[in-house]
């Protein structure tokens, strides 16, 4: 049933479609997916799509960890881009990288209550 019982290819599609694949770069949205795999690292992203700033600490108390993990995973959304920190004093400041990290996770989020509507 989850699969075509004869062989049926567009030539065109499948071309069209494996051009635009070789112009862009797959592995690298693979692994801003992998990086958000992780429930922690989504309420981070959640958190930081709701307010625009949070400091480690806060961002700690918010998904109940220490400090040090939530540096750590903090860290692993900056270094895929997906975030960006900045230093006041003895604070480090996170925000996201920009509105279409916002964006794709308000999507995500709104598509999760959809779905758990169905259900």
């Amino acid at each position: 049933m989850d699969m075509c019982e004869i062989t049926c290819v567009d030539e065109e599609k499948v071309t069209r479609v494996q051009n635009k694949l070789a112009e862009e770069n797959p592995l690298d949205v693979a692994k801003f997916f992998k990086v958000l795999s992780d429930p922690t690292r989504v309420k981070i992203a959640y958190a930081l799509a709701f307010e625009d700033e949070l400091c480690v600490c806060d961002v700690a108390n918010i998904v109940g960890s220490t400090t040090a993990t939530a540096s750590h995973h903090l860290r692993n959304l900056r270094e895929l881009g997906l975030a960006k920190s900045r230093k006041e004093g003895k604070l480090v400041f996170y925000s996201l990288d920009d509105d279409h990290v916002r964006k794709l996770i308000e999507v995500a989020f709104a598509h999760q209550k959809e779905v758990a509507k169905v259900e």
